[in-house]
């Protein structure tokens, strides 16, 4: 069974940095894309940044120039590097990945979700 689990939340001081990693484990070919996406208090679940193993990365507009998504394929992780954070950017980040599990088709799978609490 393909898992996602997720590491590095916290609490921060604005300016401040947090790296959080996703692991994908499981019995899988491969991984198509991988990401992550969050959710504030009373708000939709947003894309911030995604990563694809073709056609490389995308990052939500609120996020360009200070977060930095990069993916390490030996070890099936992900990492979300976040610099000069901002307390908009307090939420919950939640992995997502579409992988090909074997046998099966491309299928989306979403972590536990961590919290990113940062204060002004």
């Amino acid at each position: 069974q393909v898992q996602l689990v997720e590491s590095g939340g916290g609490v921060v001081q604005a300016g401040g940095s947090l790296r959080l990693s996703c692991e994908v484990s499981g019995r899988f070919s491969s991984i198509i894309t991988i990401g992550w996406y969050r959710q504030a208090p009373g708000k939709e679940r947003d894309l911030v940044a995604t990563i694809h193993n073709r056609a490389g990365t995308h990052y939500a507009d609120s996020v360009k120039g200070r977060f930095t998504i990069s993916r390490d394929n030996a070890k099936n992780t992900a990492f979300l590097q976040m610099d000069n954070l901002k307390p908009e950017d307090t939420a919950v980040y939640y992995c997502n990945a579409g992988i090909v599990p074997v046998g099966q088709p491309n299928t989306p799978y979403w972590g536990q979700g961590t919290q990113v609490t940062v204060s002004s």
